[in-house]
């Protein structure tokens, strides 16, 4: 099993994405930000700083439900601290969305104040909404909208071309596909980006994908697996040993306990690894955060 995992995704529809961006900033008064509360790093596209320079922000954390609350209220200090707007959300069950408005009027109030000076009351106020694929942006403006208007699918990069979606007389969001970037520089963005569904399966080999997060979990969510897969005696990490190597023999243990076999009593590790992903992205097995502020390089 190879230890090394390239991800190198960027369809074409991507780039349209980005000229779009570049066209339409000029239009909106404010960007809306949606990132995975999980991985606040691995699910923020770089480029968007230099596409939305200037336009006051919103971020908003989607997906708290899921993640760690201690470090997510770490990250939304961070964010605070560097001037964006923040807003926590579950999305999916329609927690913390019908702040959104408010939250947006208040980040541009003085804005708003300046166009009923000049006698633009009730000047409708427009907002792009960015995300990479399948951080539940569509799932995010259909309950702000309060109705089924940006198509979600949970697979990455479905929503395509741009759309104005009103949400009252007064604001508009522009929603856009969901943008990734050329290259990942860093191999642990592609493996967070791979564990929460943001890039297809298909193009990644799942048996090694399940080794990094078995490893991931065992090295830092070690109840998580005694839990959730009855292993309350984790084996040991060898101190040559890598996160793949280890990651499997952890996958091997839990395929184990849930009778995993295939002819020869030999363990499905594959079978064990696609479980452990539709466990960790349903949440089934707790509450994980895998990246803190500390990690980003300034």
């Amino acid at each position: 099993m190879e230890n090394k995992m390239t991800i190198q995704w960027y369809p074409g529809h991507m780039t349209k994405t980005r000229r779009m961006i570049a066209e339409q900033i000029r239009n909106v008064d404010a960007v809306c930000e949606i990132l995975d509360a999980r991985i606040p790093i691995s699910s923020r596209n770089p480029d968007v700083d230099e596409l939305t320079a200037g336009k006051p922000r919103l971020v908003v954390l989607n997906r708290v439900d899921q993640a760690d609350p201690t470090l997510t209220r770490r990250w939304a200090a961070y964010f605070r601290s560097k001037g964006y707007a923040v807003l926590e959300s579950n999305a999916r069950q329609g927690v913390g969305t019908g702040k959104f408005a408010a939250a947006i009027r208040e980040l541009l109030a003085d804005k708003l104040r300046a166009y009923a000076e000049k006698g633009q009351v009730g000047r409708v106020v427009r907002v792009m909404i960015l995300g990479i694929p399948n951080v539940g942006k569509s799932t995010f403006i259909n309950q702000v909208a309060g109705r089924k208007t940006a198509r979600a699918e949970d697979r990455p990069g479905v929503t395509r071309g741009k759309q104005w979606v009103p949400v009252d007389r007064q604001l508009e969001l522009l929603d856009t596909p969901g943008i990734l970037w050329p290259k990942f520089e860093d191999q642990s963005v592609g493996l967070h980006l791979a564990y929460t569904g943001a890039v297809k399966d298909e193009i990644l080999d799942i048996e090694t994908l399940g080794c990094h997060l078995m490893s991931y979990l065992g090295a830092h969510y070690p109840d998580a697996l005694r839990t959730g897969y009855k292993l309350p005696d984790l084996p040991e990490r060898e101190a040559e040993e890598n996160d793949v190597a280890y990651g499997y023999r952890l996958l091997r243990s839990a395929g184990r306990k849930r009778g995993f076999l295939i002819s020869g009593g030999e363990i499905d590790t594959e079978r064990m690894a696609k479980i452990l992903l539709d466990e960790f992205r349903g949440g089934k097995l707790g509450s994980f955060t895998m990246e803190s502020p500390e990690e980003i390089k300034e």
